[in-house]
């Protein structure tokens, strides 16, 4: 792309650093130039990899910039909406890590933000920009599994031990279902198209005020939905759509390539078959497709109104363990 979108990202986070500035720094149509941090110690290993970055002491002082295009936002949850409405007012395209928002409600601002300005604004939603997902939705859509009847999520890692994470946090907007209920919840409606009419059971653990652990069934228009999602158990994820003729399996859901090989096993009446997607860095593909959007108008895979629905959906599940 003969015109990048030059990115900024506010804060030293180590999601963005291990990760998402990597990313962008290798995406195709993109350019990282920016970090903003106060800690010269945290802006190193972001120089490491990318030497000709900017270092900003101050948020502001990176919306402000006219060097910078679009803003990547890894903030602890609870500022994302925040920071994102103030990206967007400073004239920047904002990527905001999940969940983009602590309530569904919260998301009605930025979509009206978004429709005024005209500025691209979404979640950083990667799965739905990984190959894989895109197949598993063909596969069901076109009826190659039959009927769809249930779709079994688990997501699951343990970080009991570092209590200064801000996922163990209530006040940083913590908890299980926040920081991958996200997936788990999220992915059946992307590959489905469906919204859930009813939570009907729910078992949540909290620990100072975060769910740890927290399991739904739910019913859908079409299908029956059960997952677990949990930050006390042994890592481990699995996608399951079952459907009248046959399953998918998808093996590494959600942390392709770090937690395993991107893998669907396709179990039929008569065979099996696997189909891997080994290169594929679902990050970059997300910041490229997230530049072509802003650059040619491309449509995008998840946006502002799809993140809502996920959010709605864990509210919902929030509502029906008070209820």
């Amino acid at each position: 792309m003969s015109n990048p979108v030059r990115w900024g990202v506010l804060g030293a986070a180590k999601f963005a650093r291990e990760y998402m500035a990597r990313a962008i720094h290798e995406a195709e149509g993109a350019q990282l130039v920016a970090l903003a941090t106060s800690s010269a110690a945290k802006a190193e290993p972001f120089q490491a990899f990318c030497p000709e970055l900017q270092v900003f002491t101050d948020y502001d002082a990176l919306l402000a910039s006219d060097t910078v295009d679009a803003i990547y936002i890894p903030l602890p949850n609870h500022l994302h909406v925040e920071w994102a409405q103030k990206a967007l007012d400073a004239g920047k395209h904002v990527l905001v890590e999940k969940p983009i928002a602590m309530s569904a409600d919260e998301i009605d601002g930025l979509i009206a933000k978004r429709d005024t300005t005209g500025l691209h604004c979404a979640e950083a939603y990667m799965i739905a920009h990984h190959p894989q997902w895109t197949r598993v939705r063909d596969l069901v859509a076109e009826g190659v599994i039959g009927d769809l009847v249930q779709v079994d999520v688990a997501f699951s890692y343990n970080n009991a031990a570092d209590t200064d994470n801000i996922r163990n946090r209530a006040e940083t907007g913590g908890g299980a279902a926040g920081d991958i209920g996200v997936y788990a919840f999220g992915c059946a409606r992307f590959v489905t198209g469906e919204e859930p009419d009813a939570i009907t059971s729910t078992r949540i653990v909290r620990e100072a005020g975060v769910d740890v652990t927290t399991e739904i069934t739910a019913t859908f228009p079409s299908f029956s939905y059960h997952g677990y999602v949990s930050m006390r158990m042994a890592p481990y994820q699995e996608a399951r759509f079952h459907g009248t003729k046959g399953v998918i399996v998808v093996k590494t859901p959600f942390n392709a390539r770090v937690a395993g090989q991107a893998e669907l096993e396709i179990r039929l009446s008569d065979h099996v078959r696997i189909e891997t997607f080994p290169a594929v860095n679902h990050y970059a593909v997300q910041v490229e497709n997230f530049c072509r959007t802003v650059r040619a108008g491309a449509a995008y895979p998840w946006d502002l109104e799809n993140a809502k629905g996920t959010q709605t959906m864990i509210d919902a599940v929030f509502a029906a363990d008070r209820a």
